[in-house]
């Protein structure tokens, strides 16, 4: 570029370097740390309480194979958020500017680089628990790929597709240990449903992005009202398993979270349909990521006496 006062070529300015530490903060961005920390607990959790309740603390914990399962899904599901983090760059740089620029401190080259690292990683991790797991985490890999690339722009493929692939991590854990009791496919129905809703959440969230970047999601496609309408028909559906749920009482402690769970909807529908700024959008997607973290934590209280009995249990 020519400097337009001297007429002379103007120098480059030099790319900001930054250091190690930054660059880890920035892909730590990227694959979203904080939720796959939530994943990793959540499966613990639910093996020890839910798939395999009859089995010591000792022996949940120190299971090699799901210790390999678990590093598996960190890989496979980091990558997923680096490959979705590079499609949705330009969409980002509209909804969610700040993060984005934490992101871009780390390069496109680099983060592909570590995705594919990431993907090769997971499949050998599934590959020392069985053939069937590297394939499992082989299919994952090519549908979050799938997701990030094309299925998301549509509304209910991005929708259905979204919420699938957030409950898949638990599916491994599931099938690994073989237990196919009702209160699981319960559980997994009440977690489908609130993934759902925290999906459309994000869709009127980041509306203004998609529309720019020509995603077809629910919202830009048939408008905030239909959107609150579906969240709300949504919310009547996850009642039913938390109908369920109240009365059986296998539960133990944890129907109290349920309770909690009718009251917040309730308090939630009231807010939805007076949202109409980003920031009521925003409020109310963070109400629905407490709900879910206060029901990874709630699974300890399936039975108190289970942690006391399982540390001395050997």
């Amino acid at each position: 570029m020519v400097d337009s006062d001297t007429g002379q070529l103007k120098k480059p300015k030099p790319k900001k370097q930054y250091s190690l530490f930054f660059k880890f903060l920035s892909l730590l961005s990227v694959v979203r740390g904080y939720n796959i920390a939530i994943i990793v607990l959540a499966q613990y959790l639910a093996a020890i309480f839910i798939f395999s309740p009859e089995k010591s603390l000792k022996d949940v914990v120190l299971n090699l194979d799901l210790y390999f399962l678990v590093l598996a899904t960190i890989c496979v599901i980091a990558s997923g958020y680096i490959i979705n983090n590079f499609y949705d760059s330009k969409k980002d740089l509209i909804n969610k500017p700040i993060k984005s620029k934490i992101d871009s401190i780390v390069s496109q080259k680099i983060k592909l680089r570590i995705y594919f690292l990431l993907n090769f990683i997971g499949v050998c991790f599934g590959f020392l628990v069985s053939w069937r797991a590297a394939l499992f985490f082989s299919i994952y890999i090519f549908l979050i790929w799938l997701y990030s690339h094309k299925l998301k722009k549509y509304p209910l493929t991005g929708l259905f597709s979204a919420s699938i692939l957030s409950i898949l991590p638990f599916f491994a854990i599931f099938i690994y240990y073989k237990n196919f009791s009702e209160i699981i496919f319960t559980h997994a129905a009440f977690l489908f449903f609130v993934l759902m809703i925290r999906e459309l959440l994000k869709d009127l969230e980041n509306i203004k992005g998609d529309i720019v970047q020509n995603y077809q999601t629910i919202p830009v496609k048939y408008g905030e009202h239909f959107t609150k309408l579906l969240i709300t028909v949504l919310i009547f559906l996850t009642m039913n398993p938390v109908y369920f749920l109240w009365e059986y009482p296998e539960i133990g402690l944890m129907k109290y979270y349920f309770y909690f769970v009718g009251i917040v909807f309730i308090l939630f529908l009231i807010f939805l349909w007076k949202a109409k700024t980003k920031k009521d959008y925003v409020i109310l997607h963070n109400t629905i990521k407490l709900i879910i973290l206060i029901g990874v934590l709630s699974l300890m209280l399936i039975d108190t006496s289970v942690i006391i009995k399982r540390i001395l249990k050997v």
